[in-house]
């Protein structure tokens, strides 16, 4: 009965607790819970820590699962780790039946790393602890102990890493797993004997390596300065800019707002949720291409210097032949902005069914032919005219080359090495192309209501009709993620280079790529840049110069201002039903990065 209480409480503070690890709330308030939070990290205590397992390393290597073995509020746990690197769950309650839980330990033998927590409630419950005996013989185990620390001695007979806190709460719950994955760094050692093996001074020290989920105060920021993102947020949904969307913002490496506003459509009752999943559109171009064109360069198998034709054999008998590298990436290649390939589809070139003739998935039934991007936009792109050569013209031709050279060079399609070489190392769960092949379309925040390509709702399947007509793999348009994922990676940039314990570029390398790189224009190698012209306004009006990152068609941004130690996310499909400006002109995004500036110097007065 007790513990059927604790489930109810733990699941009514579930709430609260991504509150307090994400939305702006009264100064007072944030300021209670990070006195609570403070106080459990004051007293949390890693143990057994020898072999450096804590922070968590290598996690492309890892298949983590997490077992509750009776404790109350594992479901915040697991909500903390999630962010971390994708979790399965498992409760011991799950199997009371059993005498042991030999049936438990069966259904972890695809994974490599377990995350056990317990409170001191159940350290006597012999069959727990030959469970953690005997699944320790095997794989790597971390256990999460609340509670009393004369517990401690339970765990005598162990060499496994153990995150110990004295509070048995949902805050020590969502703090914990933070500890395990680096976004808080262990400090404290044993001020009391608990055991001959726990004795005063045992613990081990670590440092922060990820991000940190918690309050704006946390960061010196006043809650009540960010209040002001809700009221744009309502004006963008009332006004019809677009029918939801999702902020974040991280300050010094802590993510202290994430929050989702609005529906997945107008007519739709399904409220946006922070783990949903956006069309990125052209933040595919800083967040697929460049990293791995950024990799590339760096281990001297991409010279920017070096010509198109060097690298891609098609193009050596066409205008692109002679063009360099460093060209493509600045915007300065000379190429037409885009073409529009959707207007030369013919009805014999699609099929609403799939077969060997029209094997490319395009949409909900509408499949294009075999060979249609090889055979015919590809050469088009390659033979289009150079008119512009020298000058800024923004082009989505750029990225196609791009990914073409990436492939070239890595031997890999562009979706694979981005995922191989990033999102999988850094934990990142939803980013990746193609999300209909790995998740669920209710997860997934439709764009458009196509009447004039597709015939239908896109739920899934990449807006731009070239991407789209590519296979939904390009390197300008295609990517699809979550707030959090991005808050990752462009953490790691902000980092110039680093994030996990692991060294993705060097500093050298971010450090070229974001800053101005162009005689003609703002832009750096890639990645779009804050504008010289004041009158501009962008990205936004008290953005610094030192600014970096980029927008995209279906109403979504990122971007990078290390002079505030900031990554700001913006996610919302203002193309739903169909494409408006109104999110444009009525500077949503300029306007919720500049509260999020405003509070930051604020902070520092």
């Amino acid at each position: 009965m007790k513990r059927n209480r604790l489930f109810i409480l733990a699941a009514a503070s579930f709430f609260n607790v991504l509150c307090l690890m994400a939305c702006a709330q009264e100064h007072a308030t944030n300021e209670k819970k990070l006195s609570i939070a403070n106080t459990i990290s004051k007293s949390t205590v890693l143990l057994n820590n020898q072999n450096a397992l804590i922070p968590l390393k290598e996690l492309d290597k890892k298949n983590i699962a997490s077992v509750s073995l009776g404790f109350a509020y594992s479901s915040v746990f697991d909500s903390l780790a999630n962010k971390y690197d994708k979790i399965t769950s498992f409760s011991a309650d799950s199997y009371k039946d059993s005498a042991n839980l030999n049936d438990l330990e069966d259904e972890l033998k695809y994974f490599n790393t377990i995350l056990v927590s317990i409170n001191d409630e159940n350290t006597s419950n012999a069959k727990y602890v030959n469970f953690i005996n005997s699944i320790s013989k095997s794989k790597t185990v971390i256990i999460s102990f609340f509670g009393n620390g004369s517990d401690l001695k339970a765990f005598d007979g162990l060499n496994t890493p153990i995150v110990w806190t004295p509070e048995n709460s949902v805050d020590a719950a969502a703090i914990v797993p933070q500890y395990i994955f680096g976004g808080i760094a262990a400090t404290n050692k044993l001020t009391t004997a608990y055991s001959t093996k726990y004795t005063i001074g045992s613990g081990f020290v670590t440092t922060a390596t990820r991000l940190k989920y918690t309050v704006p105060e946390d960061a010196g920021l006043n809650s009540n300065n960010l209040k002001e993102i809700d009221a744009i947020a309502a004006e963008a949904i009332n006004q019809k800019a677009t029918p939801g969307l999702v902020v974040l913002v991280a300050k010094d490496g802590k993510v202290i707002f994430n929050k989702a506003y609005g529906t997945h459509t107008y007519d739709s009752t399904l409220p946006d949720k922070v783990t949903d999943i956006f069309d990125l559109a052209s933040v595919t171009k800083v967040t697929a291409t460049t990293p791995s064109v950024m990799r590339l360069f760096e281990e001297n198998k991409l010279k920017l210097d070096t010509n198109i034709g060097a690298y891609i054999p098609k193009a050596r008998t066409t205008p692109m032949n002679n063009i360099q590298v460093r060209e493509v990436m600045l915007h300065q290649a000379g190429f037409i902005p885009y073409i529009p390939f959707h207007d030369y589809v013919k009805t014999a070139d699609y099929s609403r069914d799939s077969s060997a003739a029209f094997p490319t998935k395009v949409a909900d039934n509408y499949y294009i032919k075999k060979g249609f991007f090889k055979d015919f936009m590809w050469p088009k792109m390659l033979n289009s005219p150079i008119k512009t050569r020298g000058q800024y013209v923004y082009s989505d031709i750029s990225m196609y080359v791009m990914k073409d050279i990436v492939e070239h060079i890595s031997e890999e399609p562009l979706n694979q090495y981005a995922y191989e070489n990033f999102y999988k190392p850094l934990g990142m769960q939803t980013a990746g192309f193609l999300p209909r092949n790995r998740f669920k379309p209710e997860q997934i925040i439709p764009t458009e209501d196509d009447k004039y390509f597709r015939k239908t709702l896109l739920v899934g399947y990449v807006h731009d009709q070239g991407a789209a007509l590519a296979g939904g793999v390009s390197g300008h348009a295609g990517l699809f993620s979550s707030a959090n994922d991005l808050a990752i990676i462009y953490q790691m940039l902000l980092n110039r280079g680093t994030y996990g314990g692991e060294e993705y570029f060097k500093p050298s390398t971010v450090d070229m790529f974001t800053s101005k790189q162009s005689a003609v224009s703002r832009r750096g190698l890639g990645f779009d840049r804050w504008d010289p012209d004041t009158t501009k306004h962008y990205p936004s009006d008290l953005a610094s110069p030192q600014t970096y990152g980029h927008t995209g068609y279906t109403g979504t941004c990122i971007w990078v201002d290390p002079s505030r130690g900031l990554v700001y996310v913006f996610l919302s499909n203002r193309v739903n039903p169909t494409v408006s400006n109104k999110l444009s002109d009525l500077k949503i995004r300029g306007r919720i990065q500049d509260v999020v500036n405003k509070a930051i110097d604020e902070s520092r007065k």
